[in-house]
């Protein structure tokens, strides 16, 4: 594994900047932080680290090639995760109504399920065009193609567990009492802002 240290070393700073630079990742896991608390943002950042496996696993299996050669797959793709993202843009911006019955229902809302949880991290992750390009690029251009599978896959399991980590990092510091009622003290304008930010990242995906 020494011998590969160098290549190793490369990875995790690129990841680390990539994981760290704000996008649908950071905006799905600020908002349940926010809405819905520390355990639930904590399976959403799992789901996120679960995300990470899918990009890796078609790496290694060689899918990434054909997404990068088929721009009509590529693009299906990035529809897909365009909608998907509006689709949550969408919900946000419905529940945004500044009245103080709404904020009242906001306050005492049921949870979500850790499955529920769970999945939009994942989905929110695994439909990312960006974290899709990130992975060809580092697969293709960082990694040697005389590295072995099994330090490939290494390299894999590192990321999906460093994102999981960051993100739960990101959900204790966000979940934070007085985190949660600096935002909730803006009420709709929150649940507006994150609104807008997942409609703008959808269209961004799609141009």
């Amino acid at each position: 594994m020494l011998a590969y240290l160098d290549e190793f070393i490369l990875i995790a700073l690129a990841h680390f900047f990539a994981v760290a630079s704000p996008g649908p990742d950071f905006a799905i896991v600020l908002k349940q932080s926010v809405q819905q608390g520390r355990a639930n943002a904590l399976w959403t950042s799992f789901g996120v680290g679960l995300g990470i496996l899918v990009h890796v696993s078609y790496c290694l299996l060689g899918v990434a090639l054909l997404l990068s050669q088929s721009e009509t797959l590529f693009t299906a793709v990035k529809y897909i995760a365009a909608l998907y993202l509006a689709y949550l843009g969408v919900q946000a911006l419905r529940y945004a109504k500044p009245n103080s019955e709404q904020e009242n229902i906001t306050e005492h809302a049921v949870t979500e399920s850790n499955w529920t949880a769970l999945k939009r991290g994942f989905l929110v992750n695994a439909l990312n065009p960006k974290a899709t390009l990130f992975f060809l690029s580092l697969f293709t251009l960082v990694i040697e193609p005389t590295t072995p599978s099994s330090v490939q896959l290494f390299y894999g399991v590192y990321m999906a567990l460093a994102t999981w980590a960051w993100f739960s990092f990101l959900s204790l510091v966000l979940s934070k009492t007085t985190v949660r009622q600096f935002f909730r003290r803006a009420g709709h304008w929150f649940d507006r802002g994150i609104g807008v930010i997942m409609l703008l990242l959808a269209v961004r995906l799609v141009i």
